[in-house]
């Protein structure tokens, strides 16, 4: 079972980088966590490198600007990566057709369709326009969350993904969270439209945590930073056990799991961790993380 430390400084020696989540674990949408910012700077001071590993749907310069807006300092970080980036290349490569119904807050993630963090993804998407079209003139979707990410729940897409089901659409989900808590307030992520439509029959590629894509460019990132790095030298940090550590363990890289994220409260205080309801939890659910931390510090 997992081993349960107190602070990052305590394994810290023991990898070269991390890739860490951003929601949950370094912020909650509103304002940073101090003590996981001043980890992150001790880790980077010690010559650590932090690439922020997220599921946001929009890519890396704009979350850029929401990590500055909110105020999370840059020297806590080396690079961004989004599964927004990841799945722009599906994206602009047809992957859902070249006529794509969208399902997603807007303007909030117009940022997809027209930012890039790779210039090569400009060009792609200048050579081979997509057109967003109403759902009966589609030939896919893409997914970047609810269009009222605050007040709607996945069933209001019923309707619209029993149609699309029967056109044999497939969606492109740009984001794998089921829920995420934005302040104090828990929302619905693309995920959990992408469950639903795949639990009525529909097909989902999907391009975040816990799937490859997004940790093949976290890694192609880490190389341009600093060289060839090992697997055995990288450390996944997040709060989320089928995002964060499910997709370590698919990687064969390892992880730390941040109790006091989804699971607040769950396994006791997070300076007294209880290790036998932890490790009884972790067993159902199959998950496997190598440490364990109640928040990121």
């Amino acid at each position: 079972m997992p081993q349960i430390i107190a602070s990052l400084a305590e394994i810290a020696p023991r990898y070269r980088a991390l890739f860490c989540d951003l929601w949950g674990c370094v912020h909650d949408g509103v304002k940073p966590f101090p003590a996981a910012v001043a980890a992150l700077q001790a880790y980077r001071a010690q010559g650590g490198i932090v690439i922020l590993v997220s599921n946001a749907p929009r890519p890396k310069p704009s979350v850029l600007v929401q990590l500055d807006r909110i105020g999370v300092p840059r020297d806590c970080y080396d690079e961004v990566i989004t599964s927004g980036d990841a799945t722009q290349y599906a994206f602009f490569s047809g992957a859902a057709g070249q006529k794509v119904y969208h399902i997603g807050p807007m303007p909030k993630d117009q940022a997809f369709f027209d930012e890039f963090a790779d210039p090569a993804l400009a060009d792609m998407a200048t050579s081979n326009p997509i057109e967003l079209v109403p759902l009966s003139q589609a030939e896919g979707m893409i997914c970047t969350g609810p269009d009222s990410e605050y007040d709607e729940t996945p069933d209001d897409y019923r309707a619209k993904f029993l149609l699309a089901k029967t056109n044999g659409l497939k969606m492109l989900c740009t984001n794998p969270d089921i829920i995420v808590d934005y302040g104090d307030k828990r929302i619905y992520c693309a995920g959990a439209l992408a469950e639903l439509y795949t639990e009525m029959g529909g097909e989902v590629l999907y391009f975040g945590k816990p799937h490859p894509p997004i940790y093949d460019l976290a890694r192609r990132r880490l190389t341009a930073l600093a060289g060839s790095i090992s697997d055995q030298d990288i450390l996944c940090v997040g709060d989320g056990i089928n995002t964060d550590v499910l997709g370590a363990m698919q990687e064969n890289l390892d992880s730390l799991f941040l109790t006091e994220g989804l699971n607040a409260g769950q396994f006791g205080p997070p300076d007294a961790l209880d290790g036998a309801a932890l490790d009884a939890w972790l067993l159902a659910e199959q998950r496997n993380p190598t440490y364990v931390m109640g928040f990121l510090r």
